[in-house]
């Protein structure tokens, strides 16, 4: 079921939502993965570049799982699984409010975990690498790219369905103790 939603107006975030419930049922897994890494300079940021980064690349992830968690306490638990970067760890200089934001997604698991565990409901965050989506590989594969692909442990580049095999396991049983954690999934490169 696709829904084209802006994450960024909550009441339509959960009106989507209400509408996924209404065909599925209720939502036992949550895979927050909308983001933007649009490339920005320090000087260029304005507020409102500011609060549209912040709210494209976080805000709506602590609204959904907000809005999901009844679900998931009526099924009794599940999984929420939030989609952060390496990229702040890496210290880049084009990316600094993306880089702010994805750093913060890894603090939703620990901001959430105690509070929901008791409901075996499960919060953690797959920190991906340097993903090679088409929109990556169309916008922003130049020598950093290649650079940082030499610079992972793994000589492959790492692909979506890496990613998606990850978060797999972090919805289901196999992960059953497992919540406030980040799952690192980049070859190696931090």
């Amino acid at each position: 079921m696709f829904l084209n939603i802006d994450l960024t107006d909550i009441d339509a975030l959960k009106k989507g939502i209400e509408d996924v419930r209404t065909a599925f049922g209720p939502i036992g897994v949550l895979v927050n993965n909308a983001a933007n890494d649009k490339r920005h300079k320090i000087a260029d940021v304005t507020p409102e570049f500011y609060d549209q980064t912040i709210a494209v690349n976080i805000r709506h992830q602590f609204f959904a799982a907000q809005a999901v968690t009844e679900d998931m306490k009526k099924l009794g638990g599940g999984s929420v699984i939030n989609l952060g970067s390496v990229s702040w760890m890496l210290k880049n200089s084009n990316i600094p409010i993306y880089m702010t934001a994805k750093a913060g997604v890894q603090g939703i698991p620990r901001g959430l975990a105690r509070g929901l565990g008791q409901f075996n409901i499960r919060v953690n965050t797959l920190v991906p690498g340097w993903a090679m989506t088409e929109k990556q590989k169309r916008l922003w594969l130049d020598e950093t790219g290649k650079r940082a692909k030499n610079e992972q442990c793994i000589d492959a580049d790492l692909m979506p369905a890496h990613l998606a095999r990850a978060a797999l396991f972090l919805a289901f049983g196999d992960s059953s103790m497992m919540t406030a954690q980040d799952l690192i999934l980049d070859g190696g490169w931090v």
